[in-house]
């Protein structure tokens, strides 16, 4: 099941790697839409906007574990592609430590700062009981998640992509059972929602677990594979540290947007919670296909071969603008439609606030999806400053936006703050790439 992927045509390797990618991706997001959908249309408008409005704090927590695991098992996928077998297991070793302490260290901030948090983001008065609810069940169950994306992380690094895939579906479909019963039959409202959630993640880890012990030998762990050698742990943490800084700067940025949005009421909280949910599945195609870049620059960094680098940059970022103009069409003529799948009566106020985010947005899917190239080549080729910078240029320009736009003109000033902060960021992203690599060619002709 493993890939190497420093022989043959880049694009033959990225697109079977990436297709298996995309479908757990999609699978992924079924995990929140799924929630929403249920929860929207079971228990009404007011309970998609109490997790609409806390959703960004979820989301930090989910992107913190994977910004760590994927920036780790960068190292995990550079030494696979270098053929040192003892090296890999020593990094995955190192990658499972460091994600126990800080998973560990996640939890505690986000048990000592909920409150004050919950303030910030302005959340109204009727809904704060089921989003406190909502987001301290995810993190008293971060473990699980933390579990999933390093374990599916270690996986993709060494070119699989499609058992993780397997056991996605699985958890996916768990989620949707068991939301259904602690909603319906139960009565949890919003709290049996995420409890579904986390149980559905647990699920996935043990299966995880279970595969790579029964069909992976050369990834068991031996006592000396789990030393806490402080030159190993740096060689992770200058990977995992600046990717995690650089999701949750990008977690932050998202914080605030809403925080703006929740000030104009639940009915533009409930209408934005829909679009920017659609607008996720809409973008996986060029996630996945930044993913895939990722751990192809990552082997062919330890293999040396930058011309392959270039190669696979060159026809992914072609292919990414074919999925940005796709994912704007299907958006722009049938969001509407997908819309109203989250509730059962939505009422105009409710369409008009998810249809003004999406007109403003769609047109600038192509900066996103070049984004996702450029950034996560730069993250392969171990140059973790240009994602962290990436994220602060994104934090500012988004915040920015949000802040003095939304004073301005409202929710329709807030709905443009994401478009200004992705083209502001592609344009960094693409410029630091061609510097770097270039420096990279350099360095290793002499």
């Amino acid at each position: 099941m493993l890939n190497n992927m420093t022989e043959g045509e880049p694009l033959k390797l990225i697109l079977p790697f990436m297709v298996p990618l995309l479908i757990g991706n999609v699978f992924q997001q079924l995990y929140n839409i799924a929630d929403v959908v249920i929860v929207g249309r079971t228990i009404g408008v007011e309970a998609l906007a109490a997790v609409g409005a806390v959703t960004p704090l979820f989301m930090m927590t989910m992107v913190l574990t994977i910004g760590l695991s994927n920036g780790c098992t960068v190292v995990t996928g550079q030494r696979y592609g270098a053929g040192d077998m003892d090296g890999m297991r020593r990094s995955i070793g190192t990658c499972t430590v460091l994600s126990v302490l800080f998973t560990l260290f996640i939890m505690l901030v986000f048990h000592l700062i909920i409150d004050p948090a919950l303030m910030l983001m302005n959340i109204p008065p009727e809904l704060l009981a089921d989003s406190k609810a909502y987001v301290m069940i995810i993190v008293d169950g971060l473990f699980a998640m933390m579990g999933y994306n390093l374990l599916s992380g270690i996986m993709r690094s060494l070119g699989d992509s499609k058992t993780p895939l397997y056991f996605l579906i699985v958890s996916s479909v768990v989620n949707i059972a068991l939301a259904l019963i602690f909603i319906l039959y139960l009565g949890w409202g919003v709290p049996g929602s995420a409890i579904a959630l986390v149980i559905a993640q647990a699920i996935s880890v043990i299966l995880c677990l279970i595969y790579i012990y029964k069909r992976f030998p050369q990834l068991h762990l031996q006592r000396r594979d789990i030393n806490l050698d402080w030159q190993e742990i740096w060689t992770h943490l200058r990977m995992g540290l600046p990717m995690a800084v650089q999701f949750s700067v990008l977690g932050m940025g998202i914080i605030i947007l809403q925080s703006v949005c929740n000030k104009f009421g639940g009915q533009q909280i409930a209408g934005f919670t829909a679009a920017t949910r659609v607008e996720q599945m809409a973008l996986q195609p060029m996630i996945s296909s930044g993913i895939a870049m990722a751990v192809f620059t990552a082997q062919n960094y330890g293999a040396r071969r930058f011309d392959r680098i270039r190669e696979a940059v060159r026809k992914c970022s072609l292919l990414s603008l074919g999925f940005s103009v796709f994912a704007a069409a299907c958006m722009f003529f049938f969001s509407e439609n997908i819309i109203g799948v989250f509730l059962e009566n939505p009422g105009e106020e409710v369409m008009q606030a998810a249809h003004m985010y999406i007109l403003y947005t769609v047109p600038i899917y192509f900066f996103l999806g070049q984004i996702f190239i450029y950034r996560n080549a730069c993250q392969g080729m171990g140059i973790g400053l240009v994602p962290m910078l990436a994220g602060t240029i994104e934090l500012v320009m988004r915040s920015g936006a949000a802040i003095y736009l939304g004073d301005v003109y409202g929710y329709k000033g807030a709905c443009l703050a994401s478009p200004i902060s992705w083209t502001c960021c592609a344009i960094f992203v693409f410029g630091a790439y061609h510097y770097f690599i270039k420096l990279l060619e350099q360095q290793y002709k002499k």
